[in-house]
């Protein structure tokens, strides 16, 4: 018998759990190295070689940023990579900067080291469960901003900040201090990123639309700034980022108290206007 002319029809639902098995390679690429950069900076953390550690958390932050945007300029976006990429920022970005920050300083506080460093790597992993919350249930207020200090940005400014200490040669045996200074510092970010602050997710970049030429020219400075001394204006960069948070809501507290007062203002305006014309009547 000849099986000329005989097609076999594969049912669509078939085909479609088929292609749901497997997973995109580019963007969880990313996401993989950036899940190395972060178990290489806890060894590294480990080995005392702070340095190494903390460019290891730095280049997860470019990973961490470039594994979104390859999925959404590709189309490749998909639960598993939403998922995926949470655990590697728990990782990278919660418990690697927290070994970094323990081993180069905040041991020397005894039990209120360590107590600090779980409590950022504790307010990390909350900040990314509510994150996941809110994108799954469609609870994010705007794109455009993040609820609360990233992880992302949180472990880019600890990795940046050791970097920079040891640059200076602020390591090994350190005044009380610096301890004590350090240990607030990581407190104000752990608490920054389980708070109502509302930071620029920079999602809104169009990467693929026309820029001005002066734009190139700002970016260039930028770039010859930080190769100048990278350690001490990464961790400006950061610093800035963390302050931006509080001052955006500080404007945005004193906008709408603006609002409020003119609103009143109005009001009262159209009572005495008509107060007058009932008297005038």
């Amino acid at each position: 018998m000849s099986n000329k002319g005989v097609h076999l029809q594969v049912l669509p639902g078939i085909t479609d759990a088929r292609r749901r098995r497997g997973i995109y390679l580019l963007p969880n690429l990313f996401t993989t190295g950036a899940l190395f950069c972060g178990y290489y900076a806890v060894i590294a953390a480990m080995e005392q070689r702070y340095t190494d550690a903390a460019l290891a958390i730095l280049v997860a932050t470019v990973m961490d940023m470039l594994d979104g945007r390859v999925a959404r300029l590709t189309g490749t976006q998909s639960e598993f990579g939403h998922q995926y990429d949470s655990l590697t920022d728990l990782v990278s970005f919660g418990v690697a900067p927290a070994v970094l920050i323990y081993q180069w300083s905040l041991h020397s506080l005894g039990k209120f080291g360590w107590a600090i460093s779980f409590l950022y790597a504790a307010t990390a992993a909350l900040r990314l469960a509510r994150y996941n919350v809110q994108t799954s249930t469609g609870s994010v207020l705007e794109r455009r901003f993040f609820q609360g200090l990233a992880s992302t940005a949180a472990g880019g400014l600890v990795a940046a900040y050791v970097w920079m200490m040891v640059d200076y040669g602020i390591s090994g045996e350190m005044p009380v201090a610096v301890h004590i200074g350090t240990g607030l510092l990581i407190l104000v970010v752990a608490g920054l990123m389980v708070s109502n602050l509302r930071y620029h997710s920079l999602k809104g970049v169009d990467f693929r639309g026309r820029i001005r030429f002066l734009t190139i020219l700002f970016l260039l400075c930028g770039l010859l700034l930080i190769s100048i001394k990278p350690p001490t204006l990464l961790f400006v960069l950061f610093f800035g980022y963390l302050l931006a948070g509080p001052v955006y809501t500080l404007w945005q507290v004193r906008r709408r108290l603006r609002l409020r007062q003119l609103r009143r203002q109005r009001h009262a305006a159209t009572d005495d206007s008509r107060n007058v014309s009932s008297q005038s009547q």
